[in-house]
Order: structure tokens, then sequence, then C-alpha cells
């Protein structure tokens, strides 16, 4: 990526054994890869020391003390990797629904608009649980309609290349999205902000227990997190509906990535 200096970053908490194989992966594709672990107590970290040496320079286990939510974990990565002069961040979950084989395509199309957010559209295939699927439709229409239209195909899906700079201003303007709502409410906010979104098909599937899946996910403690959520962003919608008008739409929403 000539002009770009990316990284991925991957927040984990109690992922167990799958979580070797995700960095295992994400890193074989010559971008360095730091792992955020948000007060874990699996011992899943002991399995990834050892990546330290064996790709020395490529990548770097940060950890916080006590569990924050996702978004403390990004962020704690984010302010690092801005410090060390990374110019992009790529989130990827560290569960194994993420493909590490779709990074190459992210980093192509964030390479050709480094001003723009890549974020992915998950493809389903038949291990994805209908509710999950069927949920987060309630949670794009009220982003797309906080954003009038902005282009968040996906307000959920944490598979996404984030310019650095754009995403940490996101969240020092913001107490929340620091938990379950980081994906959702950081969307919008860089809508907000006027950062071009890309959206970029991209396969997702949920390992089975016997494959090592696990998630994080609580039906009612999330979408109660969810709810409240929207609320805040619609009133703060409602404040911006004048700029948002006269800004005019998002001058990439019809440039769709192809799926290879």
């Amino acid at each position: 990526m000539a002009g770009t200096r990316p990284l991925i970053l991957i927040p984990t908490y109690n992922t167990g054994p799958i979580l070797r194989a995700t960095v295992a992966s994400a890193l074989e594709h010559s971008t360095p890869v730091w792992v955020v672990v948000d007060g874990s107590t699996d011992g899943s970290p002991d399995t990834i020391r050892d990546f330290e040496l064996s790709h020395a320079g490529q990548f770097r286990l940060l950890q916080l003390p006590q569990n924050a939510g996702k978004g403390s974990a990004v962020l704690h990565g984010l302010r690092e990797a801005v410090e060390a002069g990374f110019s992009h961040v790529l989130t990827m979950d560290a569960d194994g629904q993420h493909p590490a084989s779709s990074i190459p395509i992210f980093l192509k199309w964030s390479a050709a608009h480094p001003e723009a957010a890549v974020f992915g559209r998950p493809v389903f295939d038949a291990s994805a649980p209908a509710l999950r699927v069927n949920g987060r439709k309630v949670s794009n229409f009220w982003a797309n309609l906080e954003t009038l239209g902005w282009g968040i195909d996906d307000s959920l899906f944490g598979m996404r290349l984030y310019p650095a700079k754009d995403l940490l201003e996101v969240f020092e303007s913001t107490g929340f999205a620091r938990r379950f709502d980081f994906d959702p409410e950081c969307a919008v906010r860089l809508a907000w902000r006027g950062v071009p979104i890309l959206n970029l098909p991209t396969p997702v599937r949920y390992p089975s227990k016997e494959e090592g899946g696990v998630s994080q996910f609580r039906y009612l403690r999330d979408n109660v997190l969810l709810s409240w959520m929207h609320t805040r962003l619609f009133f703060g919608f409602l404040a911006r509906v004048p700029v948002l008008v006269m800004r005019g739409g998002n001058p990439l929403l019809f440039q769709t990535p192809p799926t290879s």
C-alpha cells in the first residue's frame, strides 16, 4: 500500500484456542498484526506469545488488566497505532468469523481510496444464526436514518479498515462506543464527520462449538445497549439535519467493490 501504513488490529476476550488460528492466518498477509487482550481470563493470550519471537517486528501483544469492552480494546490499540505512525487500522474479530483471506482486498481498496473507511458487508452462509442475521436489520435501518443514507450497508459487522486518525477523533468525540456499541456508533459518527464509506462484500461464518467457536453476544444486554445508543444518536442526528442535508451524499456510495 504505497502512501499508507496499515495495521491489522484484533481485539479479543476469552476467545480460547481459536485465537491462535485467527492470528496465524492474519500474519500470512505481510501486514503488522497487533492483538489487544481485553482482560481475558481463559489463558488464551499465552497461546500466541511465541509470535512475538517468530514474527518479531510484525506482531505485538497488548493487554488490558480488566475487561472493558470491544470498543475500549480497539481504542487502546488505536492510540498506540497512531503514535507509532500507522495510517489505517483493519479491525477483525478474534473468533474466526472474519476471513483473513479478505485482508488483501480490504488493503487494495483502502490504497485506492485512503480517505475512505472500507466496511465489510457480510455474506452469510448456513452457519449464521437467523436471530443474528435478521436482528441486525433494525440497527441497519436506524444507522442509515441517522446518517441520511450515507451508505452503511451493515452497521454491526466488525471487519473494517478505518483511517486511523479519523477513527481516533470519532472516539474522542464521545464517551460511549466502548463496548458492543463500538461498531455501529463509530460508523454513524464517521458518516457525520463526512468520511466516505466503501462497502466490501465479505464472507462470514460462525464456527461451531466443536470448532472452538465462541460468542460474547448477550441478547438482552447487548440489545438494550444498542437501543440506548440509537436513541442518543437519533437526537444527535436531529441536531445535525441541516448540515447533513446541505453537504450531500457519500461520494463513494455507488462504488461497490467486487467480491474478489
